[in-house]
């Protein structure tokens, strides 16, 4: 994927994430997210900061949902989302 089709995808998880947010709640759950500093509009950071995070916003609505539908989502889904997360977090680090 190239990085402006990263950057899309960026921002469309963020709106996914916007309309999921009904109330102060999504704050708490966003944390990993905002820690990274980077939001879609940050055209200057690398492709795989944006991959990050992606990975990160997906893991934050992938929890949102299942929180939302009692669970709809099955844990090794959520488990494996939070693995993605770890490994790009170590391919950030060793760049």
């Amino acid at each position: 994927m190239y990085k402006d089709e990263m950057i899309q995808l960026h921002q469309f998880l963020v709106y996914v994430l916007k309309y999921l947010a009904e109330d102060d709640q999504i704050t708490n759950d966003c944390s990993e997210y905002i820690s990274l500093k980077i939001s879609p509009h940050h055209i200057h950071k690398t492709k795989a900061e944006h991959k990050h995070a992606i990975f990160v916003l997906c893991k934050i609505i992938a929890q949102v949902v299942a929180d939302k539908e009692n669970n709809s989502i099955p844990d090794n889904v959520r488990n494996s989302l939070g693995d993605l997360v770890t490994r790009s977090q170590v391919e950030l680090s060793a760049k």
